[in-house]
């Protein structure tokens, strides 16, 4: 269970706060709604690039990482397609010197174009070297846009190809940065050794004279629900053949999702699951091969992936991977696979919370879907799953019509 209690500045910051007396630390995790899927399709990336322009330096403070270092502090950030996420842990003793930090670069960036420039040259070698140039790193540049034709889940985080990145004008990073980084689009979680009046007092004081911008009212187009099964081949020079499987299922706070994120523990979440045990150690099919929900907000996506032996072709690996999920829609899942899942995911989510950071993260995960206090429900919404609605969700899910299958083909 995550303590905390809530409080809403006048330029419509949302403040959560959790007090672990327990520890010297105090961590400050910075939310700002906005993901690739908010990007216009002609200018994708920009979330990202913003992730790496935060860091070049604010209005006031030219360098962000030595002040932070030099009171003890940490500091890190990441982009999905949902949110823009920004961390700090700290000695609690030192907690003013984040609030100062992250409120001047929320006031405004430095907006250097030579910073611009350095963060472009690194934004595209790292799309050249994740996704261009390391096998099957591009992938997800594939197969999202054949899952996906309407919502902006079409692209990848990194963006759709690196020219909108080389094309970015300082113009097109200020408007950006004020429609979305305003203190109405985001919310602030501040964890550890803190009182609830330390922290009003310091958001207050450094957070409040930010003025907000206007409303951002997210109105994306939705997917139409898909009606038959897509496919794609392309080839590489990869080690071996690939196969990838993507279905559509339920975003991440909705009902759906958990027994769909079981299922994919059953299927394909370590060397007990299904398609580990069958088709790497008996059948000798499968060099790797694993399940997952990618775990967006919204409608996501159901992938199963495995990288095939030499000698075995990609249309066996995929009759192969057919017949068990042919059997999970027959038989449904066995009650002691059932438990064995649902402890794994309980004991997972007890063990990440140990960590101070992870509490905060998830109390602003929450918070940003619609309700903080979801954090604390994801262990009664484990153990309610039951193994009818696990195949239920399998039937649901795991149809073809709802699949688009990509193969990756090693090339010679």
């Amino acid at each position: 269970m995550i303590h905390y209690q809530t409080f809403t500045l006048d330029n419509g910051l949302r403040v959560y706060v959790h007090e672990d007396a327990t520890t010297p630390m105090a961590a400050v995790n910075i939310l700002y709604n906005v993901g690739s899927r908010d990007e216009n399709p002609e200018k994708t990336g920009f979330a990202h690039l913003f992730e790496h322009l935060m860091f070049g330096g604010s209005q006031h403070i030219p360098d962000y990482d030595t002040p932070l270092q030099r009171v003890g502090g940490e500091n890190n950030a990441f982009t999905s397609a949902d949110i823009t996420n920004y961390y700090i842990t700290l000695p609690s003793s030192n907690l003013e010197t984040a609030f100062w930090l992250e409120s001047d670069r929320m006031l405004s960036l430095s907006f250097d174009p030579q910073v611009l420039e350095v963060q472009r040259n690194v934004v595209i070698e790292e799309f050249k070297q994740r996704y261009l140039n390391q096998p099957y790193g591009d992938v997800w540049l594939k197969l999202r846009p054949l899952a996906y034709h309407t919502h902006a889940y079409s692209w990848a985080t990194i963006g759709k190809e690196i020219k909108h990145i080389e094309e970015a004008t300082l113009e097109d990073v200020r408007d950006f940065f004020f429609r979305y980084y305003v203190p109405n689009n985001a919310l602030l979680v501040v964890a550890g050794n803190v009182t609830v009046e330390q922290i009003k007092e310091l958001s207050k004081k450094w957070f409040e004279p930010i003025p907000a911008g206007e409303p951002y009212q997210r109105n994306l187009p939705q997917e139409p629900l898909q009606t038959e099964a897509r496919f794609l081949e392309v080839s590489a020079k990869v080690p071996l053949d690939a196969l990838y499987k993507a279905y559509h299922m339920p975003g991440r706070y909705e009902a759906g999702y958990y027994p769909a994120d079981l299922m994919a523990d059953i299927l394909g979440r370590g060397k007990s699951s299904r398609l580990y045990r069958k088709l790497v150690k008996e059948k000798a099919l499968f060099n790797s091969i694993n399940a997952y929900p990618t775990g967006n907000l919204e409608p996501g996506l159901f992938i199963v992936q495995g990288n095939l032996n030499k000698g075995v072709s990609i249309e066996e690996g995929e009759a192969a991977v057919q017949e068990i999920i042919d059997e999970l829609l027959g038989k449904g899942p066995l009650e002691s696979e059932v438990l064995k899942v649902k402890n794994q995911a309980e004991a997972t989510l007890a063990f990440s919370e140990v960590e101070l950071l992870n509490r905060a993260m998830n109390l602003a995960f929450a918070a940003n879907a619609g309700n903080a206090e979801w954090a604390n429900l994801e262990a009664e919404r484990i153990q309610s799953v039951t193994s009818e609605l696990i195949q239920a969700a399998a039937r649901n899910i795991l149809r073809p019509e709802n699949c688009s299958t990509l193969y990756y083909r090693a090339s010679a």
